[in-house]
């Protein structure tokens, strides 16, 4: 036990650092995509449309700008906002001091410059008279600035010229040796736990930039935003895979490629572990395909979409680049397949097995999953929630993605509660938040905002806690919910005569897994029914979950799930009876329906 916790510990530590490094990078993606589209299409005499005017702005951007919004975004980690203005004034020591693109120096300087100044507010700003407050917060920041941009130049700045410059060297004699495409062994496993945006964004970019500085184009930045492995595996799942993976993977395996949100296949891979020598196979591919062929960015691609790797390649590496990542998913594509052609294991879907993981952890710490039926036993710690955060890595992608989802199911059933996301290093403290992230990044999460309420989910995408959480908001707010006129009885009272049938589309019945008999048995005689009384309308016994909120729907259902059914779904049609085989009002629901 205390070996796991240890572990646990320390994967805890490297995402956090990792994360830092990122968090860095992160947000100035966009200049970096500007000052490589610049360079890309400007730059004489390798251009697309050379300019001798405009090319003026590439190395200021380079040397300067860049590296000063690192450093600013670096001390704003640290110590809001005097934190960034201090890091960007000790990044410009180390800039000034060196003749390499201090990305590295930057990365250092920002948050060490506010660091110094936070230890020095703590120490001293508390103890200042009132009055004097503008007088410290000005001079303090000004005079300790100076003594980092003195530091930065004389000492840090030769150390990262010294470091960068044979860290350089080391990367090309990689390169030259063909010895890159290795670090795929690593990167592809590290991705899937989580670490892709610290490996990508906190040391690939880095090392990318100053590479594409000096030669025009770089590799480095194609080894972590490749999205061919993860096409492979997706189109595997496609042919070969079972359940709801099979019939989940054709739209994962869009947004993966064409969206760039690369966390979308890290499930598949989770549920199937040895399909990570489908991922590490064509990530090794794809790196030796760029390497022998000349491919490379002139910037970042983020995220890893084959439009922003299109966008930001280098004039001379288009083929390269392209049959890099072809190249990726059809060797990850290969080896998935052999891999699920030959599992031998009954077809799980991603959902049972999430919800599967999620119960044995909850059982190990002494808990209890909520069930459907219990929705409502823990809606009172809801009562207080009037905001809802999405915490990932990166606080884009996989985090955007899952709070469209869930805002679109609070929409449905009516919850005004808005719903954001953002990176785990950005939370706040807060009371009355709900923190919903993903279980790798849960001990941060809490560590973050302990007085938050907090949801871990394996899955942004495809989690049934959204709809747990969905039902304890609607049962908070189920008593005042679509207020009916006095005359006009509640449709989701389920009698006979409020339902439209002109309306109904389908008949519904509940399935629970434990009464799969009772549903399966009652489908099976309404259908025989209704093909006896000539009646057309579709009959299915399906789960809870699976049912849309939507007046089309007819859901017949006995008295014990009628409060489950309510505190979920406003707007489907709700027929209650007392026995789903031979109730009377069965006859007369069929002979109503088209």
């Amino acid at each position: 036990m205390n070996q796991a916790k240890s572990s646990s510990s320390l994967k805890v530590k490297v995402q956090k650092f990792g994360t830092a490094l990122s968090g860095m990078i992160m947000p100035n993606i966009g200049a970096i995509i500007a000052w490589g589209l610049v360079a890309a299409i400007f730059m004489s005499p390798n251009g697309w449309f050379p300019n001798k005017n405009i090319n003026n702005l590439i190395q200021p951007m380079l040397h300067y700008l860049l590296p000063l919004l690192i450093g600013y975004t670096g001390g704003r980690m640290v110590h809001d906002e005097r934190g960034a203005v201090a890091g960007a004034i000790g990044t410009l020591g180390v800039i000034v001091g060196t003749t390499q693109p201090m990305f590295l120096g930057a990365m250092i300087m920002g948050p060490l410059s506010a660091w110094l100044l936070k230890k020095l507010d703590n120490q001293f700003q508390s103890k200042i008279k009132s009055g004097f407050e503008m007088i410290y917060n000005n001079f303090s920041l000004g005079i300790l600035g100076m003594i980092c941009a003195i530091f930065a130049y004389f000492i840090i700045g030769p150390v990262m010229d010294w470091g960068s410059h044979w860290a350089s060297v080391g990367v090309n004699a990689i390169i030259n040796a063909h010895l890159l495409p290795l670090a795929n062994i690593v990167i592809e496993p590290a991705k899937v736990l989580f670490l892709n945006n610290a490996i990508g964004n906190g040391i690939l970019v880095p090392l990318g930039i100053q590479q594409a500085a000096e030669a025009g184009k770089s590799v480095l930045f194609l080894m972590e935003s490749n999205p061919g492995p993860g096409l492979g595996i997706l189109i595997a799942f496609m042919l070969f895979g079972k359940g709801s993976s099979k019939s989940s993977a054709p739209g994962a395996a869009i947004i993966e490629f064409f969206g760039g949100i690369h966390e979308i296949y890290f499930p598949y891979i989770l549920m199937k572990p040895s399909l990570i020598i489908a991922a590490i196979g064509g990530g090794v591919t794809g790196t030796f395909l760029f390497s022998v062929l000349g491919g490379g960015l002139k910037a970042a691609a983020s995220p890893g979409s084959i439009f922003a790797i299109l966008l930001v390649s280098a004039k001379d590496a288009y083929f390269g680049n392209i049959v890099g990542v072809l190249g990726a998913a059809i060797v990850s594509f290969v080896i998935a397949a052999i891999i699920l052609k030959n599992d031998k294991s009954e077809g799980t879907d991603l959902a049972t097995k999430q919800k599967e993981m999620q119960a044995m952890k909850a059982e190990s710490k002494g808990q209890t999953m909520p069930t459907e039926e219990s929705a409502n036993e823990s809606v009172k710690s809801y009562s207080d929630i009037n905001k809802v955060i999405f915490a990932c890595d990166a606080g884009m992608g996989s985090s955007a993605m899952g709070a469209s989802l869930l805002r679109d199911k609070f929409k449905k059933a009516g919850i005004n509660i808005p719903v954001t996301n953002t990176a785990v290093r950005n939370l706040k403290d807060e009371n009355g938040l709900l923190v919903i992230t993903q279980e790798e990044l849960a001990d941060r999460a809490l560590q973050k905002s302990p007085n938050a309420m907090h949801v871990s989910v394996g899955n942004f995408l495809n989690s049934p806690k959204y709809d747990a959480i969905v039902a304890n908001f609607k049962a908070l707010t189920q008593v005042s919910d679509k207020p009916t006129a006095s005359n006009q009885p509640a449709k989701s009272v389920g009698k006979l005569e409020n339902i439209d049938f002109a309306k109904v589309k389908e008949v519904d019945f509940i399935r629970h897994d434990q009464h799969l008999g009772t549903a399966t048995m009652a489908t099976s005689l309404f259908n025989d029914a209704m093909k006896k009384a000539g009646k057309k309308t579709p009959v299915k016994a399906i789960r809870i979950n699976e049912l849309e909120d939507d007046p089309k729907h007819l859901v017949i259902i006995t008295p014990a799930v009628k409060k489950t059914l309510a505190t979920r779904y406003s707007d489907v049609q709700v027929v209650v009876v007392d026995d789903l085989l031979k109730d009377k009002k069965l006859g007369e629901i069929i002979s109503k329906l088209n």
